[in-house]
């Protein structure tokens, strides 16, 4: 169960808070982790090195914001954290000159040059079976959506989803939900097969919600959108670390899912969301309220708290 984390960060004017292309002022190696390009010039990505524990990922991610941020203020810049910008034009914002992302932009089009949406992707490390798990935590991300939307202007508009990072994933192939495969060697066989027919040029081009990590051995959650404050932060890697570890095997309904997904996208905590068993709606924090497969596991924190401390940050 070791972590590492990924945080995207805005870099804007220090007068108008409009973006600035300005990531290869501030990329670089530190002893806390990296800071790194991102597709978009003017967002910066914050990653931290493996990780034991959750308050080791705060000391790295607030060692790297304060570093990202120092060096942003050198040439009249700072940093800022949120889902999306709310005033930007997204498919205004100059990309970054590396062959990796211009050719994203050759293959997808207009839906990349769209991406500049920020979020949060956490890094479990499990020594499970990582497609079980990634079916046992796929039914409560929409939760997990709802508790940390942080998106609610998209082109300068307030559009009434409070994520609408949400929907601008959604636009790139091989987004939202995965597929359902009978086990870790059967997705494995499709990506090698998706790669040699030339669809993709590795797992990697695959932006689910959640998806496996193999070079790291880690689950991926990227669902959520980027907190603002590190306590936010804390909030969501400490409930995706208990839902890797605790949530009951089950295979998720890919529709029920959507739905989900969709409403917790428009209406946040205040989402109703299709119990994973489809029989009736729930509110967020009595979906996050699931009884754990054995006694001696629970959440760190019950559904009610969760909320509560989303709703005061």
């Amino acid at each position: 169960m070791t972590l590492g984390v990924e945080e995207e960060l805005m870099i804007l004017d220090a007068e108008t808070y409009e973006p600035v292309a300005a990531s290869h002022l501030i990329v670089g190696e530190l002893g806390a982790g990296t800071l790194k390009t991102e597709l978009h010039a003017s967002v910066i990505e914050l990653t931290t090195p493996i990780c034991r524990d959750v308050d080791e990922v705060l000391a790295s991610l607030r060692s790297l914001r304060s570093a990202a941020a120092e060096r942003a203020a050198r040439h009249g810049y700072v940093v800022a954290a949120a889902g999306s910008h709310p005033t930007a034009i997204l498919d205004s914002l100059p990309v970054v000159q590396e062959e990796r992302y211009l050719s994203m932009i050759r293959d997808i089009g207009h839906a990349a040059r769209r991406q500049g949406v920020n979020g949060l992707h956490v890094h479990v490390g499990i020594d499970a079976d990582a497609w079980e798990r990634l079916e046992a935590v796929l039914a409560w991300l929409p939760a997990v959506l709802a508790l940390s939307c942080n998106s609610p202007f998209l082109d300068g508009v307030e559009t009434g989803m409070l994520s609408n990072r949400a929907a601008v994933l959604a636009e790139l192939p091989r987004g939202g939900a995965p597929p359902a495969f009978e086990s870790y060697s059967a997705w494995e066989v499709w990506v090698e097969r998706l790669v040699s027919l030339g669809v993709m040029a590795d797992y990697t081009r695959l932006w689910w919600d959640v998806r496996p990590q193999p070079r790291f051995g880690t689950l991926e959650i990227r669902i959520a959108d980027q907190p603002t404050s590190l306590e936010r932060t804390e909030l969501i890697v400490r409930m995706i670390r208990d839902l890797v570890a605790e949530a009951p095997s089950r295979v998720t309904s890919r529709g029920d899912y959507l739905q989900n997904r969709w409403a917790a996208a428009r209406f946040g905590v205040d989402a109703q969301l299709i119990h994973p068993d489809g029989s009736h709606l729930v509110g967020v924090g009595e979906l996050l309220a699931f009884e754990p497969p054995a006694p001696e596991a629970t959440l760190r924190r019950s559904a009610a708290q969760l909320v509560e401390e989303t709703l005061r940050f």
